[in-house]
């Protein structure tokens, strides 16, 4: 009998730590954990729920935007990848945060006072969080102090690089030296990993080689240097070593650690796709035929009475208004969706096995889009829908209901909605918590965002109403060619300027001042230095408030 109830003991204790975190997510620690996932450059679009590429896989994403709030209608604060991660950190606009270009993200933190507001992470971990970052780190580094498993090295110019992508260059040499990595005839080597991979036709050194260079449009002497977006194809890697694989197990394994903690958890993973080079591994590569791919409907688009004829260089990429060689983009880009979904089905497995799903807050979204041929350009940094519109879902079961938002919404107001869901005092920002909109019981008129790459002389707010109208200016005074406004209703591919060359602009007068006091609004709220700049700027005739 004493040998039974030892071996009786004996069992409960073996058990004991498997039950305490069982798949009703009952642990210790009741506090709400937060799992956060971001994209690189994926497109509101580019997603099966959002049913316009209905050949688009996406399982995993779809079924957490069936199961939560899924916003069809959620914006970068800023499209272009440093300014708006630092904003969804801080809850910070991007003038109050200083971080308006990818370099000042390398900026020595101990030189000046830009972005003293904490993130959301270091607010958690002062308030018994615990914290880790994996994948793509994009922000000032004095933000991520809170991390553990976190490391960087700096060079003399300040510039770093974390562990997590060391670690993925560690992996890949030892690859490289096994007999398997072999280039095959004809392949390149991407400008960013140095991997071998065979170029689709919209590839710039496609048939061409090394020897090619591109040159201005304008000036002919001027050459364009080969950038990460020109990568274009087949990455001969196996599918275990791409990239989204290998930062999807380091996720994997830090759900592990934070399994094992007594704390609650904040968990980011920061892919590194979609960005270019868009280079998927089989089986992702051959996943869509190039034939079977759409023509942007704006490919054609002249641009005129808009100021982005020459945006991302467009006048000079021509291959980017060709139908036939933009389908090898959007096969490669609908590849490399489909592959992060993949994983994401993985993540969630895990976060049920670990009997954490009943008590995590999932995000999903991404920091900016993809023109992905649209207006016939590539990349992102401006205001059409294709660059500044991204997917938004928020997963929280017996939290959030499954609801479908569309209301104008900021990425910005993320830093603030996680705090609210998570019950933790936040800092004052410019971020105001999105939970009233998920429960249904606030509608936002409109939401903004912002654009100072270069100062005045591109366009500087984007104003998007929940009636569909968009205002796109500048608070240069005495440049009407960088005021723009869609009516995204009867015209959402963005083709027809209402204003500006248009004869019949003033018929549209009460709109832009209705959507002029909105950014007004803004950026009185956010207290904002261009307040003034913006009031007393005619977008129209007569027009000012």
């Amino acid at each position: 009998m004493t040998n039974q109830i030892l071996k009786i003991l004996l069992l409960i204790t073996l058990i004991k730590p498997i039950a305490s975190f069982g798949g009703d997510g009952e642990r210790k620690n009741k506090k709400t954990n937060l799992l956060f996932i971001i994209t690189d450059q994926q497109r509101f679009d580019a997603i099966g729920k959002a049913k316009v590429f209905p050949f688009l896989k996406t399982p995993a994403l779809d079924k957490l935007a069936n199961e939560g709030a899924y916003f069809t209608n959620a914006y970068t604060p800023c499209a272009v990848c440093a300014p708006a991660r630092t904003s969804i950190l801080t809850g910070q606009t991007v003038e109050n945060h200083g971080v308006r270009k990818n370099e000042y993200a390398y900026n020595n933190p101990n030189e000046g006072t830009y972005c003293p507001i904490p993130s959301f992470d270091q607010i958690l971990v002062e308030n018994g969080y615990y914290s880790e970052y994996l994948g793509k780190y994009h922000s000032p580094i004095h933000l991520s102090d809170a991390y553990s498993e976190f490391s960087y090295t700096t060079n003399k110019h300040n510039v770093y690089t974390t562990k997590n992508k060391r670690g993925y260059q560690l992996k890949m040499n030892e690859y490289k030296k096994s007999k398997a990595y072999q280039p095959l005839e004809g392949d390149l080597v991407d400008r960013y990993f140095r991997n071998y991979y065979t170029p689709d036709p919209i590839d710039m050194r496609y048939q061409k080689g090394e020897d090619y260079r591109r040159t201005h449009y304008k000036d002919k002497n001027k050459t364009l240097k080969l950038a990460q977006p020109d990568g274009h194809g087949q990455l001969h890697l196996p599918e275990e070593l791409s990239i989204s694989s290998y930062q999807t197990s380091t996720l994997r394994d830090a759900l592990k650690r934070a399994s094992k903690q007594d704390k609650p958890f904040s968990l980011t993973l920061a892919y590194f796709f979609i960005h270019a080079p868009m280079l998927p591994t089989e089986p992702w590569y051959s996943m869509y035929d190039p034939e079977d791919m759409p023509t942007p409907a704006s490919i054609f688009d002249e641009i005129k009475n808009v100021p982005y004829k020459n945006a991302n260089n467009r006048l000079s990429l021509p291959e980017y208004r060709d139908p036939e060689k933009v389908k090898y983009m959007m096969s490669n880009y609908f590849g490399l969706v489909s592959e992060i979904d993949h994983y994401l089905g993985q993540i969630m497995k895990d976060l049920k096995k670990y009997g954490m799903d009943k008590n995590t807050l999932v995000i999903f979204t991404s920091d900016h889009g993809e023109m992905l041929g649209a207006h016939g350009m590539r990349e992102k940094n401006v205001f059409y829908e294709e660059s500044a519109r991204v997917p938004l879902i928020m997963w929280y079961p017996g939290k959030i209901k499954p609801t479908k938002v569309s209301s104008p919404v900021s990425l910005l107001d993320l830093n603030a909605t996680i705090l609210d869901y998570l019950s933790v005092e936040g800092v004052e920002n410019n971020s105001v918590s999105l939970k009233p909109v998920v429960e249904g019981v606030e509608n936002r008129k409109y939401t903004v965002t912002e654009w100072d790459y270069h100062g005045p002389r591109q366009p500087n707010y984007m104003v998007v109403s929940n009636d569909g109208w968009k205002l796109i200016t500048s608070y240069a005074e005495g440049h009407p060619e960088l005021d723009v406004l869609f009516n995204l209703n009867d015209d959402p591919t963005e083709i027809t300027n209402l204003i500006g060359e248009n004869p019949n602009a003033m018929e549209y007068k009460g709109k832009v001042e209705e959507l002029k006091g909105y950014l007004i609004e803004w950026l009185t709220k956010n207290n904002s230095k261009r307040t003034s700049l913006i009031k007393n700027r005619n977008i129209l005739p007569e027009v000012k408030l």
